[in-house]
């Protein structure tokens, strides 16, 4: 398979089958390949595919692992420009956005996506539609290996590793976590989060008696890589009712907070996490310093 990426970026797999990209048979993921965007992958994506496990009866595992394989954990040319992640041709239906590249063929065209549930729900149809793959869906949706090994079987891949390459990131990050317990792994009682969005990135409020390792454990996701997002301190404690960042914040405000009056009780932690902005490009901006220090009654500016 001819791999598509950025230019830094690096190893997606991707499909068969003369509706996908055709795999090669490379090398497993290692330990040293972008563990960071991988886990990032699992916990922007965990809901969608527990959403299609539901909807289709696929295991959220098996649909996870397979976009980590086939869209280099959403960093591929094609999951980038297109919002494909599964790598899924035009066909002669395809009336929306295209994108063409060399193959098994010259310049083959694959499906642009207005989003990535978009592509997430056409992957389930895929399998769903295809005749080939009617026996998997006997299957529970607990049993990612027969799944795994059954679209290797129904040709999904031509790779003969491909089982066991999904086998490996199932195990590795604990994705069948999503098979049986849903979208979230809670306490007894607790209910799950209701992401939302804040500067155009997925996060949660934190609630009485929470930590950030609660969080952590509900989204699948490092607690390590949570606290980066959060630029959180590993003996920090943030209080409840604090916004907790799922994705990297960025590095400005959107253009709704332009500017922020800092009020009693603020600090640059707290107004960062309120607008989803990365700390030390506030600081820059607004001149921050030990010698010119955040105090009540300043402005800021946010972008």
């Amino acid at each position: 398979m001819k791999i598509l990426r950025l230019a830094t970026l690096a190893v997606p797999l991707l499909l068969a089958s003369c509706s996908v990209i055709k795999p090669t048979a490379s090398a497993p993921v290692t330990q040293t390949q972008s563990k960071d965007a991988y886990s990032a992958y699992i916990a922007r994506y965990n809901a969608m595919a527990v959403e299609q496990m539901k909807k289709y009866g696929i295991p959220a595992s098996i649909t996870l692992a397979q976009g980590l394989l086939e869209s280099d954990a959403g960093r591929s040319t094609l999951a980038t420009k297109c919002n494909n992640h599964f790598g899924i041709k035009c066909h002669n239906d395809w009336t929306g956005r295209k994108m063409y590249h060399d193959d098994d063929e010259r310049q083959e065209c694959f499906r642009c996506y207005s989003d990535a549930d978009d592509s997430y729900r056409d992957h389930s149809l895929f399998l769903v539609n295809g005749a080939r793959y009617q026996s998997l869906f006997k299957l529970g949706t607990t049993d990612y290996k027969g799944w795994a090994k059954g679209l290797k079987a129904a040709g999904y891949a031509t790779s003969p590793t491909y089982a066991d390459k999904l086998i490996e990131l199932i195990e590795r990050y604990g994705l069948d976590r999503y098979d049986k317990n849903g979208a979230a792994r809670l306490k007894p009682g607790q209910l799950p989060h209701q992401p939302m969005l804040v500067n155009g990135q997925r996060c949660v409020r934190l609630r009485e008696g929470e930590t950030l390792k609660d969080i952590a454990r509900e989204y699948g996701m490092q607690l390590s890589l949570l606290r980066r997002f959060n630029e959180a301190e590993r003996k920090f404690v943030p209080p409840a009712g604090t916004l907790i960042y799922l994705e990297r914040k960025k590095s400005r405000a959107d253009r709704e907070h332009r500017t922020y009056v800092v009020k009693k009780g603020d600090s640059l932690w707290s107004i960062s996490q309120q607008f989803g902005v990365k700390m030390k490009p506030l600081a820059n901006r607004n001149h921050l310093s030990d010698e010119n220090p955040l105090s009540v009654g300043m402005t800021l500016l946010l972008r």
